[in-house]
């Protein structure tokens, strides 16, 4: 999209962002539909490749967005979970830098909702984002400020859901009404239908509880009032136009609604979608979709740096995902 941004003055700040690294310790595969070919032992080395180029860079980034299926869910079955996530930790711990992990559908598929809130993929616990979690502790949802005027939000977007949730659980009997009023499929994994929006209610996306939109209301409401500039980042993608409708959360119109009534919103990023996809909406706000990880071949990449300026944000992308400058409204 554009070159020799990087050149330019100094950033405020930098950060790293992957998505959809989908380790397994096994042969190469396909993709549900069998239609894409997933690479799940080389997604460890284009890990190593980005954090290789992180450690790299003349400007070393403050930390580093995880934007979910962190290992694949065929590591459940092979009763790989434990040994799949220390191997993919231990590349990232090459680096001393911060990491703030989101949780996709794959988290879910290898670890129950309280495994996950003791492990390594809480990042409620780094320093950033001391106090800045959603008192609940059944979502994992927080904020933190890498720097003044600044904040990044990570969303819980299967907080309504079949995955992760105890079937006994009220948040499960939400999901399963909502599945069911719209998909009537013995396979919920399976989309009502084989075009348009509809095709989002499938068992492996979820949605954003009221309890959790009313938090976030009250944290972008702040950010409006001490003039910061906010990303917000979800494993789901929240808008139309920058994914395939079968990658949406739920009720992402509810989640729109709120960022656009919100001046400090700048950006909201997302992976599940291993295609990508950009949108800027009419009020100025980006909508970005990180290309996956699992399905980029050998010979390429699928990370970026993200250089933080005054008026803007420059994503540098390495591989098959592109270069963006990113104005703010």
């Amino acid at each position: 999209m554009t070159t020799g941004m990087e050149n330019c003055a100094k950033p405020l700040f930098t950060f790293g962002i992957i998505a959809d690294i989908q380790y397994a310790d096994i042969d190469d595969g396909f993709n549900f539909k069998r239609s894409r070919k997933r690479y799940y032992r080389n997604s460890l080395r284009l890990l190593h490749n980005a954090q290789k180029r992180w450690t790299a860079d003349t400007v070393k980034p403050r930390f580093i967005l995880q934007l979910g299926d962190i290992i694949d869910g065929f590591n459940k079955r092979h009763d790989a979970s434990e040994r799949a996530l220390e191997t993919v930790m231990k590349e990232f711990d090459s680096s001393p830098v911060e990491v703030h992990h989101v949780w996709g559908n794959h988290e879910f598929y290898n670890f129950s909702r309280d495994t996950l809130m003791r492990s390594v993929l809480n990042s409620t616990t780094d320093s950033e984002a001391g106090g800045g979690h959603l008192s609940s502790c059944e979502i994992y949802a927080y904020h933190f400020s890498p720097a003044p005027k600044y904040r990044f939000v990570v969303l819980d977007a299967y907080d309504v859901s079949l995955l992760g949730r105890e079937e006994s659980s009220l948040k499960y009997q939400q999901a399963i009404a909502i599945l069911k009023a719209h998909n009537d499929n013995e396979d919920l994994n399976h989309p009502p239908a084989p075009v348009g929006m509809e095709q989002r209610f499938v068992k492996f996306n979820g949605g954003f509880s009221q309890d959790q939109l009313d938090w976030l209301e009250g944290v972008l409401s702040l950010a409006d009032n001490k003039l910061e500039r906010v990303t917000i980042v979800s494993h789901l993608p929240i808008h139309p136009s920058s994914t395939e409708p079968i990658c949406l959360a739920w009720n992402y119109d509810a989640l729109l609604s709120i960022l656009q009534a919100h001046k400090s919103v700048v950006c909201f990023m997302a992976g599940h979608d291993h295609d990508g996809g950009y949108h800027r909406d009419d009020s100025g706000v980006h909508y970005l979709t990180l290309e996956g990880v699992i399905e980029t071949p050998p010979d390429s990449d699928a990370f970026g740096t993200v250089s933080v300026y005054e008026d803007r944000m420059f994503l540098k992308g390495y591989g098959r995902m592109s270069d963006r400058i990113l104005m703010y409204p």
